[in-house]
């Protein structure tokens, strides 16, 4: 496409008027109606931030019952993420044909096997399968649960809707560093307690798979399917009925033009350039979230206290804060989300997080081993660096790859974006114990910072807004290229 077809469709009325033209929301109980579907399907959500969270004070009483040596450790902890990697991307696809709903029912039920596997493991190797069932089910959950919440929210609200599902896994990782301090200082003593932690996986599983069951299908995946009529059902179920009529005919609208156009899967995305590039977008930012090290605290937080100074108890109580941070950031960000743009916030985001590890990197250095200032300098510019990400980045990261892409390619789009996000996650999750031995809490947080900085030029420069518009029309914007304009990036 030519740059003259780009500047035609950045005029296109349809892509710029779209919102303009829907009554607008009003309450009721369809309202009432959306919230509960996001509660239900954001235990999707739970189970992810808890499964992640809970190897953080697993892992030493684990390790003493299994005879895990540091390489095994680092096996056990990166087993999900890497696991995690191809659930995304497979589920991402398999959403795509088999419908949203039916693919969280499927991770429900991969998530119970997997706990159920991980809790009666007998042996490393069938702990290491455990926790491939977990990170199939984890990276699934991280693809398709924020497109279904997008996909059902109007645009008005989509921020804070599916940004729910980002709070929930927080709200998992901090219930999962509480309950390993609670189990870990009283039951302690018991052979086993670790299978405990991972036990209570079940109960939000159960809650998932039984709540999805009496959940609608997302009503733009019916309608991509041909199936109007239901889609006109469920949106009239969470918009009143003259919405739902109006968002239902510009579903209908984009869906037939891409039906036309016949552009589905990796070919058609690699034959067009800017859908090329939206996905080289979608993958570099979940990539450079990960890279500012976020879930080496959250999987390793405890590590990282201890060579502060803590003691491995202490550690594991004051492991807690950064948890607690994260939850009240990302209901933070959850309050503006729907106000303030989404590239200006990634701006502000990476510039927290890269001073912050400069910060604990030049703390680090300066107070010497001993020194009893040093472990809690370095808790609190660790619960600041979590703040940050959570308030500027992880929320609105979710939030933006849920919607960016085309609705032809937003389950591929999606799952190859999270495939590279876990993959990152995965390297990081195997090498931070040994780079941390290496270099240090010092030159560990050195290295982060130089890779905020590079995190930060490629947002400035690479990332398109979408806050304020129906998915429809940024469908339009994007296949044709008018999103990248210089107009466009407010």
């Amino acid at each position: 496409m030519h740059d003259k077809d780009v500047q035609m469709a950045s005029s296109h009325p349809a892509g710029h008027t779209a919102e303009k033209s829907l009554p607008p929301l009003t309450a009721g109980p369809h309202r009432s109606r959306l919230g509960l579907i996001s509660i239900v399907a954001c235990f999707g959500g739970l189970l992810f931030g808890y499964d992640t969270g809970v190897i953080n004070g697993a892992l030493n009483p684990m390790t003493e019952e299994l005879g895990l040596t540091p390489l095994t450790e680092g096996v056990v902890t990166s087993s999900l993420v890497f696991a995690a990697a191809i659930g995304a991307i497979f589920c991402g696809r398999l959403s795509d044909g088999w419908g949203r709903r039916k693919t969280i029912i499927m991770l429900a039920v991969l998530f119970f096997l997997g706990t159920v596997v991980v809790v009666f493991t007998p042996n490393f190797e069938v702990l290491v399968v455990g926790r491939i069932l977990l990170g199939l089910a984890v990276g699934g959950a991280s693809t398709v649960v924020p497109v279904f919440l997008a996909e059902l929210a109007p645009y008005e609200i989509r921020g804070s809707i599916s940004g729910r599902n980002e709070a929930a896994i927080v709200i998992g990782q901090l219930s999962a560093f509480v309950i390993n301090a609670i189990l870990g200082n009283t039951l302690g003593h018991l052979d086993g307690v670790w299978r405990i932690m991972f036990a209570i996986c079940a109960i939000p599983a159960i809650c998932l798979f039984f709540g999805m069951l009496r959940m609608p299908e997302s009503p733009r995946w019916l309608v991509e399917k041909g199936r109007d009529a239901e889609a006109l059902e469920v949106l009239k179920t969470v918009r009143s009925p003259e919405r739902a009529e109006a968002e239902l005919a510009q579903v209908e609208k984009v869906a037939l033009e891409e039906g036309q156009e016949k552009q589905v899967g990796f070919k058609a995305i690699l034959g067009n350039k800017w859908l090329r590039r939206i996905l080289l977008v979608g993958i570099g930012l979940g990539v450079a979230q990960q890279l500012t090290g976020i879930n080496s605290i959250m999987y390793y937080g405890q590590i990282v206290l201890i060579e502060s100074g803590f003691d491995s108890s202490a550690a594991l109580i004051a492991n807690i804060a950064p948890g607690i941070i994260a939850v009240v950031g990302a209901f933070i960000a959850l309050s503006y989300m729907d106000r303030f743009d989404r590239r200006k916030t990634f701006i502000i985001g990476f510039s927290l997080t890269t001073a912050c590890h400069l910060l604990i990197g030049f703390s680090s250095m300066i107070l010497e081993p001993g020194n009893p200032l040093r472990p809690w300098v370095i808790l609190f510019l660790v619960v600041a660096f979590v703040g940050s990400m959570q308030t500027f980045l992880n929320v609105a990261v979710w939030v933006y790859l849920s919607e960016v892409f085309p609705l032809h390619m937003r389950g591929i789009g999606m799952g190859v974006s999270i495939f590279a996000l876990w993959v990152a996650n995965g390297f990081i999750s195997l090498y931070f114990p040994s780079v941390v031995d290496a270099l240090g809490i010092t030159g560990t947080f050195f290295v982060f910072a130089g890779v905020g900085v590079l995190a930060l030029l490629f947002v400035a420069t690479q990332i398109p807004e979408t806050r304020g518009r129906t998915l429809e029309a940024l469908d339009e914007d994007v296949t044709t290229g008018a999103i990248f304009l210089p107009t466009a990036k407010k």
